[in-house]
């Protein structure tokens, strides 16, 4: 699943680390989320869809038949 989640926190001019404080997870959690590897819970994504004040579907994309989708 791909998301805008970098694009977002560096157009409010912030760190990782500073992101990952206001949602309450890891530095690394907000690493891994941006860069694909790790798909957050879907009570985190409304966390971040809330702090961005953007709905779910505009941050997260998913896309279908992906390798990682079962068949």
């Amino acid at each position: 699943m791909k998301n805008k989640v970098e694009k977002l926190r560096k157009s409010l001019n912030m760190n990782q680390e500073d992101f990952a404080k206001a949602i309450h997870v890891s530095r690394q959690t907000v690493s891994a989320i941006e860069t694909g590897k790790y798909n957050p819970s879907l009570q985190l994504a409304f966390v971040i869809s809330e702090f961005f004040g953007k709905s779910i579907e505009e941050i997260f994309i998913y896309e279908r038949g992906s390798k990682n989708e079962k068949k």
